[in-house]
């Protein structure tokens, strides 16, 4: 395999059909021709002071030498140096190698502009190059993928490693004449999309630093957690969030609650006493400590209060600390540092140390950390490069770099490794500071050592770290997961989309960040269609289909929110998004004309439902069980909008589901009340069970009524209804029998004298009664009232028709709306099929169903009424009206409710 490399890939080029021969310092490379990529292509380009050549060309020829030296193998890959010596007079600045030479025809990876710290990108056909961020030692790498015709990938790697009678920068190198600088090429051969050569030079082989990595510290079970952890903050033992002398560490308690309301609380919080007042005296880093209010016992109950929080604890270590006295105490005399953070982890319980000025910890810290106390995370202040990530799980993206780049690559390297972007609040808002990190998948730590809290725009910004850190927490394991893939294709440049994806399922998550100041929507990346799963956009929480587009793939449509343009180029800017491809486990149904839900799930620990979207400043409903059914009103009140069912185990999110209940709809509340006394059927009527189809009509629709079970047909159980209305000398007995009384007593029985009955009244429909005196009358009889489905079943049976005796009105059967009250039963020719009498034109009859909308909450009444106002049609339309008519009650109180025109019947089961 290594002569195949030699023989196809070395050259200065070729073009498909034929042979090329290379001389490198008398180094002769042949090439097999029906291998060789159509285009030409050179060995490699670069920059000579800051113009552009390759090795195609002879302007470079003058000033440089050039050797290429094989070296056989490493990792599995082709390994080679090449040798650059400059052969002029002149110093030369050389930079920007790239193996297969820059082009718009493939991926690869160099160094674009002039940024001090920051200049590395990469270049896509037909996209902008994205700015990316790789190991520190690795500042200058060359990187590129060639397809051959045979349609097998190569990938080459270029990394500066020596130089002689040269200054290394950190993008190029200062060759003076007679110089030379090496780099060491790495190629091999990978398949797949272009991530997939980036995943071998970066996850697999460390970037050819080491030979073998050793990922012991990886597997302990008690460091784990800090890979769960996405929200940290140091702060200085001065601050006024941590102590203050009227507060004292109450500052700090209040600090903890008031992160918990906007983002979810810290993972962690580590405190910080020594610099920048280290060396006023002869106290060392571990004396401060010390003598902090309270003492190191204090501090210690600090930490226990911050773990009760879900908070670790940090203390810092600055390891350059030598001219301070290392005296820990009289008795145990001099020791050294490692003694000495030692015994601070002891004496404070901490959960870690911050390894100030170190990009890499070691053994001996660990093993020292490990001797007192188990699970204690060595945080760098850097990021480790590859040869050191075996011996550290933590650190940071340093905010040296002030405006951090698109894609951290090294996340790429190890996703286990917890990862922290340094960000600082006292400036500016820092939204964009939240979102790469979130669109890279770990976490921010607030470094709020800086003097300034800009309490204007500081808890909006807070807030946005708390959804973004939601997500995070709640889908950890895809963050942690080999199977990540940066930079998917999308159908729309200057919005981006990293792909992770667990490593034993299909379930994948999708982190988004767009550039684009309008917002954006439209299909934007290609999923897997299948009925086993669905998708959800996390950060909208709205169900999303993927759509089939001209191609034939299916293509998820994004939507992105917008953004102030001027607030391109600073460290605002931008927008994010994400989507989850969920397996289908929740099962919900919400039955709006019930105001029910039913959730169903074969699996997990907790549902959790929101009235709007996740945020940690709202509560939500959480049930420890996975089948069940409830009444939204019963948790929810009059809420109208958006509801976000989610599934957990334990801490991960395993399915959601969303549905809404748009303003205006009401929504049933009533239940059906639970009889305990016998009823007396003798004056009732039976109505026999029968499918029956429910259709209704109705007048003004300005308050909103219930459509959903318009025109639907159900099976009606029998029940018994009271042949005639409820009539004044009813109500005189049960007032008589239970001593009823009210509890708001205005307009109750008002047309009675004194709260008497007079006798004349006794044959007529009692009236000014509320929905509660008419329950409870019916309660005391064994009864309760029907609902209105019960009551219009019983008057329309058997064959559903408009008036109870028939399909055409007929003004003698009834009050005609004449302004008088009738006696109960005074009309028995309008009776209806099984003798009920009065069901339409003597009262408005009071249901059981009372509903509710995101206003007003109202009863459901039936048959019209004695009433009928003419003047104006703007009045509720009265007299006798169609068994199908429904008219709301709308209520404030009960003597509100209470009406000259409305009265009641009762039924029993």
């Amino acid at each position: 395999m290594k002569k195949i490399f030699l023989l196809i890939l070395f050259t200065y080029a070729a073009t498909h059909g034929q042979v090329a021969q290379l001389k490198l310092e008398n180094y002769e490379i042949k090439r097999i021709s029906e291998h060789a990529p159509t285009a030409i292509t050179p060995l490699l380009s670069f920059e000579i002071n800051k113009q552009l050549t390759n090795t195609l060309n002879q302007d470079w020829q003058t000033k440089f030498e050039i050797s290429f030296i094989s070296e056989g193998s490493f990792r599995n890959a082709y390994k080679a140096k090449i040798v650059f010596k400059n052969i002029s007079n002149d110093t030369l600045n050389l930079r920007n190698i790239v193996p297969f030479g820059v082009s718009d025809k493939h991926v690869y990876i160099t160094g674009l502009g002039d940024h001090w710290l920051s200049r590395t990108h990469l270049f896509q056909p037909n996209k902008t190059p994205v700015n990316v961020i790789v190991p520190d030692n690795a500042w200058e790498l060359g990187y590129a993928t060639i397809e051959l015709t045979n349609q097998q990938k190569v990938y080459a790697l270029t990394r500066r490693k020596t130089w002689e009678k040269a200054t290394r920068k950190r993008f190029e190198t200062i060759i003076a004449p007679q110089g030379t600088v090496t780099y060491e090429l790495y190629v091999d051969f990978y398949q797949g999309d272009w991530q997939e050569g980036i995943r071998k030079v970066f996850q697999e082989n460390y970037l050819y630093d080491i030979e073998k990595f050793d990922d012991s510290m990886y597997q302990r079970k008690d460091l784990q957690w800090i890979r769960d952890a996405y929200v940290m903050h140091l702060i200085m033992v001065w601050d006024k969030w941590f102590y203050t002398p009227k507060e004292g560490y109450g500052a700090y308690k209040n600090f903890l609650e008031n992160g918990k309301k906007l983002y979810g609380g810290n993972d962690a919080v580590g405190i910080w006493p020594t610099w920048p007042t280290l060396g006023l005296d002869q106290r060392n880093q571990w004396d401060m400590f010390r003598d902090l209010p309270g003492g190191l016992p204090k501090i210690k109950s600090l930490a226990e209060y911050s773990r009760q929080q879900n908070t670790k604890f940090f203390i810092c270590y600055n390891p350059w600390d030598e001219s301070t006295s290392y005296k820990i105490s009289a008795k145990e005399g001099e020791k050294g540092h490692l003694d000495g953070m030692a015994e601070l982890v002891r004496a404070v319980s901490a959960d870690g140390v911050v390894l100030d000025t170190k990009g890499e910890s070691s053994k001996a810290l660990q093993n020292a950390a490990d001797s007192v106390r188990k699970g204690v995370v060595m945080y760098s202040e850097g990021m480790a490069v590859p040869k050191n990530m075996s011996g550290i799980i933590s650190g940071r993206v340093h905010n040296a770099l002030y405006y951090p780049p698109l894609l951290n690559l090294n996340k790429f390297i190890r996703p286990d490794f917890a990862i922290f972007r340094v960000a600082e609040i006292y400036l500016e808002p820092i939204k964009r500071e939240f979102a790469t990190s979130f669109f890279n998948g770990y976490g921010t730590e607030l470094n709020i050592f800086k003097n300034g809290k800009p309490l204007e725009w500081l808890d909006e910004q807070y807030r946005y770290l708390g959804r973004t850190s939601r997500i995070l927490r709640e889908n950890s394991a895809f963050f942690q997961s080999k199977n990540y893939v940066p930079l998917i294709s999308t159908l729309k440049d200057k919005i981006y989309v990293n792909e992770w994806k667990h490593k034993n399922n299909d379930e994948a998550i999708y982190t988004i960040f767009s550039l684009i100041p309008e917002g954006f929507k439209g299909p934007l990346f290609a999923v897997d269609s299948t009925k086993d799963f669905h998708y959800i956009d996390l950060w909208q929480h709205k169900e999303i289909s993927p759509n089939k587009q001209n191609d034939g793939k299916f293509y998820i449509e994004v939507e992105t929110e917008a953004f102030n343009a001027s607030w391109l180029g600073t460290n605002n800017e931008g927008e994010v998004g994400c989507i989850r491809k969920f397996p289908s486990l929740l099962q919900i149904h919400h039955q709006l004309y019930e105001d029910s839900l039913k959730i169903n799930a074969p699996r997990g620990t907790e549902v959790r439902i929101w009235a709007g979207k996740p945020s940690y400043e709202q509560s939500y409903q959480s049930f420890k069980k996975t089948n069940f059914s409830l009444k939204l009103i019963d948790y929810f009140g009059s809420y109208e909008g958006k509801f976000v069912v989610q599934l957990f185990d334990n801490a991960r999110l395993i399915d959601e589901r969303i549905f809404e209940v748009k303003p205006g709809t009401p929504r049933l509340i009533s239940a059906i009340s639970e009889v305990k006394n016998k009823a007396d059927y003798s004056k009732m009527i039976k109505i026999p069970a029968q499918n029956f189809k429910f259709t209704f009509t109705r007048g003004d629709d300005f308050v909103f009524y219930p459509d959903e079970q318009n025109n639907t047909t159900q099976f009606m159980k029998s029940f018994w209804i009271d042949q005639n209305l409820v009539s004044n000398a009813d109500f005189k007995k049960f007032l008589s029998e239970t001593k009823y009384l009210p509890t708001d007593k205005l307009n109750f029985l008002k047309h009675w004298q004194m709260s008497k009955q007079p006798d004349t009244l006794g044959k007529y429909p009692a009236v000014y009664v509320s929905y509660q005196d008419a329950q409870s009358y019916c309660q005391s009889k064994g009864k309760r009232l029907p609902t209105e489905k019960e009551w219009q079943y019983a008057a329309q049976y058997p064959d559903s028709r408009a008036y109870p005796w028939g399909n055409a009105f007929d003004s003698t059967k009834t009050n005609n709306g004449n302004g008088q009250i009738s006696k109960v039963g005074q009309h028995p020719t309008g009776a209806s099929e099984l003798k009920i009498n009065d069901m339409v034109g003597s009262v408005w009859q009071l249901t059981n169903d009372v509903y509710q909308n995101g206003s007003y909450q109202y009863i459901m009444l039936k048959g019209g009424s004695f009433f009928k106002p003419t003047s104006s049609w703007w009045y509720v339309q009265g007299g006798p009206q169609k068994l199908t008519h429904r008219q709301h009650l709308l209520r404030v109180s009960e003597g509100f409710e209470r009406n000259a025109t409305v009265g009641f019947r009762c039924v029993t089961d």
